[in-house]
């Protein structure tokens, strides 16, 4: 019967789709319709159709009260290169692979672009899934089956949960910080990692940490005279946030020569700077590990850069969601309240905000959108302030609560599932660490390329000398070099990776940045694909 079932719901379903396409209006850019219509794959009629659309668009929203002329400028600004032009080809090459295969020189689309583990056939951790799955159905835990099916830590887990949640129901608002106990949980885990004490009513769980930048650019910009330092290059939630929110990026530049280091000389001058074009500087934002240079910084660094907010008083915006994706044995990550309260200052002493993350980690739990922000050093009066922002979206999803509290409080030893959940968590970051590896050495062997260890973190950011035929072709056809040899690659080999353009890079330099998430097995591949058209391209371009 329910085999019936879904048959007739998949007719019901197919039919429909075939129905709203050919009746829905499309919804084609002129800059994609042009693409289109320069293959020499389109038939006639298809190309007559396009046309036809795109000219009866103009004429069927010519008239409706929202235009790119009225629209809020502040969105038009905003940017964002990992889900950009790039990846919305490889998205219709896909599609293309799928209704014709063999109709590119590649069987499959590789997708570098994104830190999303999961989608790359990373397997979550068991023991976080089961604890989710036992609060999300509780009535498995009255079923005798389950002793069997699920560990006993994972059952007595759920139960903890379950009795912490209001009504025992995952599918209920919380409190707008999130559930008391998981913060308690939380707040646990980062006193057990740092060594000093925190307190649960600093902690706000958010849907990932982007949500939480974007609570933090809301309290600290006014207008666009408020600035925030952002490092260059940098992860473009950083600035698209403070494009939305009207403020001004002020850059501070990553020294590749030094493995990206962070020279406090460049943020003092950068301030001076920005102060004397009138640029009210409100913080700092320090991604570490690095997104998208992978580097670790050094404790030595980091008292450097607390010792620059104290003095400048600036808040620093501590991203630190890559907190368990370290690499190389000569380097180790400490959070930024550790280093500070290392250092002696107290809550009345530095203004810090802390962001985790369920998405990265050994975890990748991107589709679940768990995550947290450590708020210290700030008024009760302004944590009223950051207390009403978070309640106008009630609260996060109580999956990704569940999710923040076992990432900082997983199994420990002596659990049954301490073996199995240690066995998978190194299994996966070794992992990572031999394709990192694998990646680095390829991209270093290409002629024209330089690219530094990826120390931690999730992705390599090579550089690419371009010769100037490469240059002046991208300007002929007006995009940036890096943008430019991004896309012929996507075309020759399928495998998506996003220009440096998009992280901001120092004028006359490119780059690109490139995950390190796909399987290992297809890492091979991924080389011999890159490095065979490289050696094209440059063939092509060098004279």
């Amino acid at each position: 019967m329910r085999r019936f079932v879904a048959d007739k719901a998949k007719t019901l379903i197919n039919r429909s789709r075939t129905t709203c396409s050919s009746s829905s209006p499309i919804t084609t850019s002129t800059s994609v319709l042009q693409r289109l219509t320069s293959s020499s794959s389109q038939s006639p009629a298809v190309l007559r159709f396009l046309s036809t659309s795109s000219d009866s668009m103009a004429s069927d929203y010519s008239s409706t009260p929202v235009t790119l002329n009225n629209v809020n400028p502040k969105v038009l600004k905003c940017e964002y290169a990992v889900r950009g032009e790039i990846v919305n080809l490889a998205q219709k090459l896909q599609n293309d692979l799928k209704e014709n295969p063999g109709s590119h020189p590649f069987d499959e689309i590789l997708y570098c672009n994104i830190g999303n583990p999961q989608s790359l056939a990373q397997q979550p951790i068991t023991f976080f899934r089961e604890v989710l799955a036992l609060c999300d159905h509780p009535l498995i835990l009255d079923k005798s089956e389950t002793q069997g099916l699920f560990s006993a830590d994972s059952i007595e887990r759920a139960f903890q949960i379950l009795d912490q949640i209001p009504g025992r129901a995952t599918g209920a608002y919380s409190h707008s910080q999130g559930i008391k106990g998981l913060r308690d949980t939380i707040a646990s885990g980062i006193e057990a990692r740092d060594g000093f004490p925190a307190d649960p009513n600093d902690i706000f769980l958010t849907d990932g940490a982007s949500p939480a930048v974007h609570m933090m650019m809301q309290l600290l910009i006014g207008s666009e005279n408020d600035g925030i330092l952002c490092p260059i290059p940098q992860y473009p939630l950083y600035s698209a946030s403070i494009a939305l929110h009207g403020g001004t990026l002020v850059p501070y530049y990553l020294d590749e020569e030094t493995g990206w280091g962070l020279e406090v000389s460049e943020l003092e001058n950068q301030l001076k700077t920005a102060k004397s074009k009138g640029i009210n500087v409100r913080a700092l934002a320090v991604i570490n590990p690095g997104n998208p240079t992978g580097q670790v910084l050094a404790e030595a660094n980091q008292r450097e850069i607390v010792e620059f907010c104290k003095k400048e008083g600036l808040v620093l915006l501590a991203d630190e969601v890559y907190q368990e994706n370290v690499y190389v044995p000569e380097k180790q990550f400490h959070s930024f309240k550790k280093v500070a309260r290392s250092m002696g200052f107290g809550e009345k002493d530095i203004s810090l905000v802390s962001f985790q993350s369920v998405s990265k980690g050994f975890y990748g739990e991107c589709g679940k959108r768990g995550g947290y922000m450590e708020v210290t050093g700030f008024s009760p009066e302004i944590r009223e302030q950051i207390y009403k922002v978070a309640s106008v979206n009630l609260c996060s999803n109580i999956s990704g609560q569940i999710l923040a509290s076992l990432v900082m409080s997983p199994p420990k030893v002596g659990d049954e599932s301490y073996e199995s959940f240690a066995a998978e968590k190194e299994g996966i970051l070794s992992s990572l660490a031999r394709r990192a590896k694998t990646l680095e050495d390829a991209f270093s062997s290409l002629e024209g390329v330089t690219c530094n260890k990826a120390e931690g973190a999730m992705y390599l950011f090579p550089r690419i000398n371009l010769p100037d035929k490469a240059i002046k072709a991208a300007e002929e056809a007006k995009t940036a070099p890096d943008a430019f040899y991004a896309r012929r690659l996507l075309n020759a080999t399928g495998i998506v990776v996003v220009p440096g353009s998009g992280f901001g890079q120092r004028p006359g330099t490119w780059h690109f940045r490139c995950t390190i998430l796909p399987q290992e097995e297809k890492i091979p591949a991924i080389v011999s694909r890159l490095t065979e058209f490289h050696k094209q391209f440059m063939d092509e371009f060098r004279g």
